[in-house]
């Protein structure tokens, strides 16, 4: 009788499969997948689609602190002790999302290096895009933030490629993201229009020559 063999890990056939603590979830647009406060108790995984990731402060002010695309995790406080979700995770656009229970993530990591070195990437990328966010923040002016948001959000610069138009989004969330008034994002946006960097159709067509602002530009501290 032969032997049967393991086939080696597949992290990319385990985060496209359902069983043992993982649930494929096909969500529409606007839909809320965890919100501030709630239980942390799984990892989510985008097959799919954007989702913004808001908080709410106790005044009630709410800011929009990153927006993820496909192939990026959320929800991995869990895994630190976070007992509850200290953001809300809305959907930007119909999608496929993968929840993994806490603990199929910590089996999995434990049991598969292969899985372990995809999830250490993902948190090492994520822990240089914050970096290089509050650079922005810190050294650049609000055009130069929001030219490398469009790009970001749609794409240039990252593995997958570029989908220069971007969902809906509006200004009010544009502003919020890049930390200044809905009136200067709409005086940007206007523009970066008129120079041909962007255009209007059905959503925010991002251009290559936006680079210009965020590769030329002289990085100026704020005031």
């Amino acid at each position: 009788m032969p032997i049967k063999t393991r086939l080696p890990f597949d992290p990319k056939r385990f985060l496209a499969s359902v069983g043992n603590g993982r649930r494929i979830d096909k969500l529409p647009k606007d839909h809320t997948v965890f919100a501030q406060g709630d239980p942390a108790d799984a990892v989510y995984y985008i097959q799919k689609g954007k989702v913004k990731v808001s908080v709410v402060s106790e005044q009630g002010k709410e800011a929009v602190v990153a927006i993820l695309g496909a192939k990026e995790f959320f929800g991995e406080g869990c895994l630190a002790g976070q007992a509850r979700r200290m953001a809300t995770v809305t959907t930007m656009t119909d999608g496929v999302v993968i929840r993994l229970e806490k603990r199929a993530v910590v089996r999995v990591l434990q049991q598969e290096p292969t899985f372990a070195e995809v999830f250490i990437a993902h948190l090492l990328d994520r822990n240089i895009r914050i970096e290089a966010d509050l650079v922005d923040q810190l050294f650049n002016s609000s055009e130069k933030r929001l030219a490398r948001l469009l790009l970001l959000l749609a794409n240039f610069g990252q593995e997958e490629e570029p989908e220069p138009m971007i969902t809906k989004i509006s200004q009010e969330t544009l502003a919020e993201m890049i930390g200044t008034t809905r009136s200067r994002v709409s005086f940007f946006m206007n523009k970066f229009r008129k120079l041909g960097f962007i255009s209007y159709n059905g959503g925010i067509e991002v251009h290559r020559s936006l680079l210009n602002v965020v590769l030329h530009e002289t990085p100026q501290i704020k005031t």
